[in-house]
């Protein structure tokens, strides 16, 4: 006998397996009125249940790579805007240019610009015949010092004051002094040279030296000859020329008056008298 719920079911309606074999467990059962075999019901219903079906290929994660755009020339000329210049860039692409008079005064202003008065600084000005005719770049110091002293041999014969010297060259380190020494032989011959620069000769045993000996020319650092002159070894006043290296630069193109160091002791050194002995028309300055 099929159940009410059987032909109750409404023309039409879906209906799953589940719900069609539902009544027939329940008059196949006999302890169905008493309300055992609900579990079996419920196992045979989650049984009957579709399972969803298992992929056969399972998807492997894909790996990623980041890609680097491409750089435009904007991105670059903005790079290259933002690169600071450094003076060795400068001076790569630019062509070399004697020094001159005027660049010394123009520095000497810029250093005691903050220091001193307007009136002050008018009394830095040295008139152009303390100025000896610069290097034109065509020189070598043997041929640059045989045309600012011609009576080089006169001169030297004549000088016999200790502690002193009759010619100044300064240069930017012990080495490039090195250098100068050996490449005015042709001009030197025999006058007396020293060494004025700090490398390896301590300051007392140059003073001891200058003390024993006469000497004609001195080739070193500002800073050494600043402290020998502090110390009362160096006398200026025999003095008759002081030679800026001025236009050799080192590997970095760098000249001497380029290094904040050596610019700060070159304008003490002159404040220690050479200044004064250039307005007095008795010391001549030269740029090689």
């Amino acid at each position: 006998m099929i159940p009410e719920s059987w032909d109750g079911a409404p023309h039409g309606a879906p209906c799953s397996v589940g719900s069609l074999l539902l009544p027939l467990l329940q008059l196949l059962s006999p302890a169905s009125s008493d309300g055992e075999g609900g579990g079996d019901t419920e196992m045979m219903q989650q049984e009957t249940a579709p399972v969803p079906a298992q992929s056969k290929k399972t998807k492997q994660p894909k790996e990623c790579f980041l890609i680097k755009p491409k750089e435009t020339k904007e991105d670059a000329t903005k790079t290259r805007r933002r690169r600071k210049k450094k003076i060795t860039d400068v001076l790569a692409k630019s062509e070399p240019k004697p020094g001159t008079p005027e660049d010394l005064q123009n520095l000497m202003k810029d250093y005691f610009s903050s220091s001193r008065s307007v009136i002050e600084l008018e009394e830095l000005n040295l008139p152009d015949s303390c100025f000896l005719k610069a290097n034109d770049l065509t020189h070598s110091l043997s041929s640059y010092l045989r045309e600012i002293c011609p009576k080089w041999v006169k001169l030297r014969k004549n000088h016999n004051e200790k502690k002193s010297v009759l010619m100044l060259i300064i240069c930017s380190s012990a080495v490039r002094a090195l250098e100068l020494i050996r490449s005015m032989t042709a001009f030197r011959g025999d006058s007396k040279v020293m060494k004025l620069f700090a490398k390896h000769i301590k300051v007392q045993e140059q003073v001891k030296l200058l003390e024993k000996r006469v000497v004609h020319l001195g080739v070193g650092t500002p800073g050494r000859i600043k402290e020998l002159i502090k110390q009362g070894g160096l006398n200026l006043n025999p003095l008759k020329f002081l030679v800026f290296d001025w236009n050799w630069r080192d590997q970095k193109l760098r000249r001497m008056m380029d290094i904040p160091e050596i610019r700060k002791e070159v304008f003490e050194l002159l404040e220690m008298g050479v200044l004064s002995l250039c307005k007095s028309e008795s010391l001549k300055l030269g740029l090689f």
